[in-house]
């Protein structure tokens, strides 16, 4: 008897792709994937446990599944992703609604875990541990723990674009954040699984592959390679079907020539920046455990510009931080209105749990960083809508994405965050690529006439 199951997905790309690899292991096992949670007898959602406002999310989710049960075909909410990872038997005891808590651990043996859930049977929730300790510090040795999996991967959507995840983990120690806790170490997957999966979407309509991990300028360095991106680059490029590849989360201080000369002179590969700069002044930096500052910033965009004077760049900051001071608040806000960028992203800090920062002293007013939040972004938008008026007259390669509203992504504009491009009077097909050039703009947003 098959049983069927909807997936629901919160937070970033990455999680994208555990969704569809949950939903090609439960569908190579019998389960009938739907979309509609409704008509579904397990409601899987994949929650995010990155940020405050995410978790709220992902409890919502969850409560708004379970409201379903006992009124039709509903009968199971389960909670996978990192909120569930993080929290495990807390999250378990703190929402009964859900009938499951299930961790990373879990994925292997998803279809297996939901008939037994959906059978009535009780699964005890995982208690959370660090899983930076289930690998050796070192990167390079940890090839012999590295497991090799069969792949498996099946799309939940039709989008012309997919995510492409080259890694997992960080072994960067930002104080504010938690994802190398309840994700683990850094671990690249290898080249060879990559061109495969990319190969497999290519041949299941997609045309834009975006390549995303925790920190992608480490793709490598537990395999012996420190420039291997640069080397698969051009192979997934080179792959028929492939039209676009484009890379996510870059860290500044990680940056090398190497990697900029090759995003830029690979063909297919858009000349897009996904630059994590997180603040600039370099007193706050530090004791994010990060490293630069505002000179150091505006020299790495320059360069970029340089090379390639139409590339994307965005990048977020968090505000409030503690210790942060108006004078450095003042120092960021400057920054942003020299850089330029096509796209920001403001966040207020807050407290996360197993974070140094949690521990740091000099927090910040709530009211502060509110306010601070709102001149950022107000200026924000003010600079991204600047930059992109100096875009009318440039012409673009549009891939076209919505077909009712005629609108889609130009090479600077990342999925589903950084704007789009739309034309008038047109009649542009789902996956269609476009050569246009820029006839006027809306914020983030262009208008364009083909060419």
């Amino acid at each position: 008897m098959k049983r069927t199951v909807a997936v629901v997905t919160l937070g970033c790309a990455r999680n994208e792709v555990d969704s569809e690899e949950l939903a090609g292991r439960l569908a190579a096992d019998g389960w009938t994937l739907v979309d509609d949670v409704e008509s579904a007898e397990v409601a899987l959602v994949n929650t995010c446990g990155f940020i405050e406002s995410a978790k709220k999310d992902s409890v919502d989710a969850l409560l708004e599944a379970n409201s379903l049960k006992g009124h039709g075909t509903t009968r199971a909410v389960v909670a996978v992703g990192c909120m569930a990872e993080r929290y495990g038997n807390e999250l378990a005891e703190a929402l009964p609604e859900a009938d499951a808590i299930l961790g990373f651990d879990d994925y292997k043996d998803i279809s297996a875990r939901l008939q037994s859930i959906v059978a009535g049977e009780s699964h005890k929730a995982h208690v959370p541990r660090d899983r930076r300790a289930l690998l050796p510090i070192a990167p390079v040795d940890r090839a012999d723990a590295r497991e090799e999996e069969e792949f498996s991967r099946k799309r939940l959507g039709v989008a012309p674009w997919a995510p492409l995840k080259i890694a997992s983990g960080c072994d960067r120690r930002c104080s504010f954040c938690a994802i190398p806790y309840f994700r683990g170490s850094f671990i690249s997957r290898k080249p060879t699984e990559l061109i495969k999966e990319a190969r497999w979407l290519a041949e299941n309509g997609v045309t834009e592959m975006f390549l995303v991990s925790e920190n992608t300028t480490s793709y490598g360095k537990d395999l012996g390679d420190l420039q291997l991106m640069e080397k698969i680059l051009p192979e997934i490029a080179a792959l028929p079907g492939v039209e676009r590849v484009r890379l996510s989360y870059l860290q500044p201080a990680e940056m090398r020539p190497t990697l900029l000369q090759a995003m830029i002179a690979t063909d297919k590969t858009a000349p897009y920046f996904d630059l994590s700069f997180q603040h600039t002044s370099p007193t706050v930096l530090r004791r994010m455990r990060r490293f630069g500052d505002s000179e150091k910033f505006l020299h790495l965009i320059n360069q970029i510009r340089v090379l390639s004077p139409e590339a994307g760049i965005r990048s977020n900051f968090i505000v409030g931080f503690p210790g942060e001071t108006q004078e450095d608040f003042d120092d960021l806000a400057n920054f942003i209105t020299q850089a330029k960028l096509d796209a920001v992203g403001v966040f207020g800090y807050s407290d996360e749990d197993n974070t140094e920062a949690l521990d740091l002293s000099d927090k910040v007013d709530a009211d502060v960083i509110a306010q601070r939040v709102e001149t950022l972004s107000s200026l924000a938008d003010e600079m991204v809508s600047l930059r992109a008026q100096a875009r009318i007259g440039e012409n673009v390669r549009v891939l076209i994405e919505d077909e009712e509203l005629q609108e889609g992504r130009a090479a600077h504009q990342g999925p589903e965050v950084d704007g789009t491009t739309s034309f008038i009077g047109t009649n542009f097909t789902v996956g269609q690529y476009v050569d246009a050039v820029v006839i006027d703009s809306m914020g983030a947003d262009l208008v364009a006439k083909p060419l």
